[in-house]
């Protein structure tokens, strides 16, 4: 008797080989309904949420995230999935698929991932930094949208992610995704998805005698208050940004004018709207702090929290800035930046479903291009990585002593897992396929010469026979690879060293 039930006789527990069952239950239940997403030939799910709103999603974080798992241990393989996309942006049904394989032997884990991500360093197609390629930004980018969205769609959102991305890099800084404003228009369709040099706001001007649209114009962001204090402190303030939008424009002098654009963080009151409006000027009020961020490294200039320090200096400019309205709701478009450091994905689809899958779609995108650029390196997509290593550990396992062995042997056959899903995905023999990439890998390592990371074998999904990724534009992130490995091995082996489960609750563990 266990002593737990001496403390609580109502208590259950589970010991040995059926803790073990219980666990692995649960991993092969993620298995199961994870599986068939992998890859770009991967199936949708429908997720039903209780209050009847619908999602349609391949994409393994939001499955995993939306799903309401109530078992410990697969709460646990989640989480650890989770945390996968959360550090890299990518990998969540590799990992689970990894996990699941991974929890048939635990011994020798520790050593073969080690190997594995030394194998790994060997994989590596070097992408400087400070000179990246675009064609490899864009077939990484490609890999990961392919697995999420159709073919054409993912060809163009690869060119826009790729340009955002490079946009908005800057050497020797960190690269910020939070200058990357992703903005959704519930019309046209997914095609009509488009990369804008620029900021767009979703509001408008609050007057109908304001320009809608404004050429040349000069930018003033700024968080002070225009609205219900004292009227003459309200008056001077307006009076600043109408006597400084005067001396720039006079200034500079053409025709038509150049315009002037105000865009305050905190409000306006409707007199001070009519002030702007008499005086030519486009107010925009209530604007998002993020987007006050992203004003200033589009258009140049500083956000300024008070109007008596104001000059030309604190001004930036855009080219043109219009007002677009679609059904009830206004957008504000600041486009033609010079050198714009913050720009703005423009979804459009013709209902949510779409373009929550877009941008999904999107976030790893931009997750992909931003690990590339760090790690500075890609490796092989299309399960050559994994291939490679399985080949390569299966050399290591004489080199390994005693009971571990068996480990070292499992972790490779696990890794197969990865090209076996994918050509079963596509609609192939897992088996008459994994022969066929196991024997072409071990001509090419025989002949290969030079950089063995370009000549790694992977499986084309079209005929299932093999290819070389490296020559078909198909890459994977270094980072996703070796946060998979490192993440499957250590839980997988934490999960099996669980010999007896307690629960004291109301629900069953039996059955």
């Amino acid at each position: 008797m266990a002593s737990i039930s001496i403390l609580n006789p109502k208590a259950e527990f589970a010991r040995a080989q059926h803790a073990f069952n219980i666990n692995f239950a649960a991993a092969r239940g993620l298995y199961d309904v994870l599986k068939t997403n992998l890859g770009p030939k991967g199936t949708m799910k429908m997720l039903v949420s209780g209050a009847g709103d619908i999602k349609i999603t391949k994409d393994g974080n939001v499955l995993l995230h939306e799903m309401q798992i109530q078992h410990p241990t697969a709460s646990l393989i989640a989480r650890v999935a989770t945390a996968q996309d959360d550090m890299t942006g990518d990998g969540t049904t590799s990992n689970v698929l990894l996990i699941a394989e991974l929890l048939k032997q635990a011994e020798g884990f520790e050593l073969a991932r080690n190997k594995c991500i030394e194998i790994l360093s060997q994989c590596r197609i070097e992408c400087p930094n400070d000179m990246p390629d675009k064609s490899i930004l864009n077939s990484v980018v490609s890999t990961s949208l392919r697995t999420k969205l159709h073919q054409d769609l993912a060809n163009l959102l690869t060119e826009h992610v790729v340009d955002a991305v490079l946009c908005i890099r800057h050497p020797g800084e960190p690269l910020d995704l939070h200058r990357i404003e992703l903005m959704q228009m519930q019309h046209k369709t997914d095609m009509d998805t488009t990369l804008v040099r620029g900021i767009v706001l979703d509001h408008g001007g609050r007057h109908p005698d304001m320009p809608k649209r404004v050429t040349n114009a000069y930018i003033l962001t700024c968080n002070v208050s225009f609205e219900y204090e004292k009227t003459e402190f309200i008056d001077q303030r307006v009076q600043k940004v109408i006597d400084l939008k005067n001396k720039v424009c006079d200034a500079a002098g053409g025709d038509p004018k150049p315009g002037f654009v105000v865009i305050n963080q905190k409000g306006i009151d409707p007199f001070s709207l009519d002030a702007f409006a008499r005086a030519g000027i486009l107010a925009l009020r209530r604007a998002k702090r993020r987007n006050m961020e992203r004003v200033t490294l589009a258009c140049g200039g500083e956000a300024l929290n008070s109007v008596d320090d104001m000059t030309p200096d604190c001004l930036g400019h855009a080219g043109l800035v219009y007002e677009y309205i679609l059904g009830e709701e206004k957008f504000t478009f600041i486009e033609e930046c010079k050198n714009p450091r913050s720009v703005t994905l423009l979804m459009k689809g013709p209902n949510k479903h779409t373009l929550t899958q877009i941008k999904d779609a999107i976030n790893d995108g931009l997750r992909a291009a931003k690990n590339a650029l760090e790690d500075e390196c890609v490796v092989p997509g299309a399960g050559a990585v994994e291939i490679h290593a399985h080949r390569e550990l299966g050399k290591f396992v004489h080199e390994v002593k005693g009971r571990a062995r068996l480990g070292v042997q499992a972790f490779a056959n696990a890794l197969l897992v990865i090209p076996k899903v994918l050509a079963a995905n596509a609609g192939h023999d897992t088996q008459e396929t994994m022969v066929k990439l196991l024997e072409e890998a071990a001509k090419v390592e025989k002949r290969c010469c030079g950089n063995p990371a370009a000549e790694l074998v992977g499986v084309d999904l079209a005929t299932g026979e093999a290819m070389i990724p490296a020559q078909m534009g198909v890459y994977d992130n270094f980072v996703v690879k070796k946060q998979i490995i490192s993440s499957c091995a250590v839980i997988a082996s934490n999960i099996l060293l669980v010999d007896e489960i307690m629960r004291a609750g109301l629900s069953s563990l039996k059955g």
